[in-house]
């Protein structure tokens, strides 16, 4: 049974020290680049510390496991303490800053119009502050996603008509394409023109442009559409979080009896040999 929560232990070690090696070279092929973009740039120093992290935690517990080192195992379950409860806080977290804000319906429209005044609290400030936004709306032009919009139906462009019944997705919506409370006239997924008879009330009609590389990337309600992005994708992930947790606690409970293991072993030798040596019979002298 030692033995077997050992290997356990090992074996799960092992496989995430393997896991961290395409993480860690990722980062470090990010940081490598010659050309890079803000957006690289804000990606890759996670990645690098996750995965030299997760590469130092896994040949801790599998070292300590395998060859008995008590210290070292102490040490991998001391912070893999300390990941579990940093995962259970980023829960919290999560729910907590996204409990408010959603796209508004429209009528005849399939897709919504998103408002950076139905969203408050911490995520909405950090997505709002300009060193923030300049490296977001950076990630946002590189994926191509407005680019990527365009449909064409038996070879023909989609009719305004068709266009307006789309399901967009809140980045789509909110960065791709003005409000529809601006009132612009449908030219293709991502040319609009103003309509001169309307009052333009919200500063985002303003910030609208045509040109491809500007779009509604200055406008609130490119931030709101990331923050409704950021909101169902943090759900997602919190559901993951939560099964990994799970999984976590298990293992550590595992850890905690391997170590407990290696400590009996370690303790049992010397008294092993002194009890051997008590229970020799006592030789008659004549």
């Amino acid at each position: 049974m030692m033995r077997a929560t050992n290997s356990l232990i090992g074996f799960v070690n092992f496989m995430t020290f393997l896991l961290s090696i395409p993480i860690l070279a990722g980062g470090i092929w990010l940081s490598s680049k010659a050309t890079q973009t803000d957006c690289l740039r804000f990606l890759q120093w996670p990645i690098i510390i996750i995965g030299a992290a997760i590469m130092v935690l896994s040949l801790m517990g599998f070292a300590g496991s395998c060859y008995r080192i008590s210290w070292m195992l102490w040490l991998y379950l001391f912070f893999m303490f300390f990941v579990i409860a940093t995962l259970v806080g980023l829960i919290i977290f999560a729910y907590a800053v996204t409990s408010k804000g959603s796209g508004r319906p429209l009528l005849n429209r399939g897709y919504e119009d998103y408002y950076l005044t139905d969203y408050s609290g911490w995520l909405k400030d950090r997505v709002s502050e300009t060193k923030y936004w300049t490296k977001i709306s950076s990630c946002i032009h590189d994926s191509r996603t407005c680019a990527k919009m365009g449909r064409t139906v038996g070879g023909v462009q989609e009719t305004p008509d068709m266009f307006y019944l789309r399901r967009l997705s809140p980045i789509e919506s909110g960065c791709c394409k003005p409000l529809t409370a601006c009132g612009f006239t449908y030219v293709n997924e991502t040319v609009w023109n103003p309509n001169p008879g309307l009052l333009l009330g919200d500063p985002d009609c303003s910030r609208w442009s045509n040109d491809q590389d500007q779009l509604c990337y200055s406008c609130d309600s490119c931030k709101a559409g990331v923050l409704a992005s950021l909101k169902k994708s943090w759900r997602k992930v919190s559901v993951i979080n939560i099964v990994v947790l799970i999984i976590l606690v298990i293992f550590y409970v595992v850890g905690c009896a391997a170590f407990r293991n290696n400590r009996r072993l370690d303790n049992d030798e010397p008294y092993g040999i002194n009890r051997m040596t008590k229970a020799q019979p006592a030789r008659i002298h004549f």
